[in-house]
């Protein structure tokens, strides 16, 4: 139960530093009581947003599943995406959903060969291209203009008050522009510049 040890616990730690260890991560819960199950929800809210400075889920690929043992729902994937947006994840669009999960596995519980197979193979494969596709790129992908601007904000603060000697001033995010004379063009091909942020913000 989160929260019934401490966040040096073994266990807790493991699952933390296999978080920040993976490039994409698979969501699967079986549907109670119209959602996710209580321990699915539990092992999430051990992996804080933010753990010194690091964000353990933060830009990691993720594909969500769920089984029911009655119809087909889309409660839990729904809510999986919820809490993967809450983690700041890269969410892959495909998902799966297998109804009746029951009948859909054999004695040595391997999937049995259905649509519902399928689709499972469908969302692992987009899960891997989706990974391949953030992979070096995540950092850019999740660095948001309003974080930058505080971290500018507190280097000059800290700057002042001689807390430091000198600014960290992160790069501010890539301007993705036109190639000159080619900004009517739909096709025209596109240009990637780093523009260095000042301790100032102008």
């Amino acid at each position: 139960m989160q929260g019934s040890c401490d966040a040096d616990h073994p266990k807790v730690q493991e699952l933390r530093a296999l978080s920040q260890w993976s490039e994409g991560q698979v969501w699967v819960s079986p549907e109670r009581h119209g959602t996710i199950t209580a321990v699915f929800k539990n092992q999430i809210d051990w992996l804080p947003l933010e753990d010194a400075g690091v964000r353990p889920t933060q830009g990691r690929t993720l594909a969500v599943m769920q089984v029911s043992g009655g119809s087909q729902s889309f409660n839990v994937v729904n809510a999986l995406r919820v809490l993967g947006r809450w983690m700041r994840m890269v969410t892959i669009p495909n998902q799966s959903s297998v109804p009746k999960a029951w009948q859909e596995f054999n004695e040595h519980g391997r999937m049995k060969p259905s649509p519902l197979y399928d689709r499972v193979v469908d969302v692992m494969e987009e899960l891997i291209k989706f990974t391949l596709l953030v992979r070096e790129r995540s950092d850019y992908l999740t660095s948001r203009y309003s974080e930058r601007k505080g971290d500018l904000l507190a280097d000059a603060l800290a700057k002042a008050s001689g807390a430091v000697d000198a600014p960290t001033v992160p790069a501010m995010a890539p301007a993705i522009t036109r190639a000159p004379g080619k900004a009517s063009h739909a096709d025209a091909p596109l240009r990637i510049t780093d523009q260095a942020a000042t301790a100032t913000g102008n």
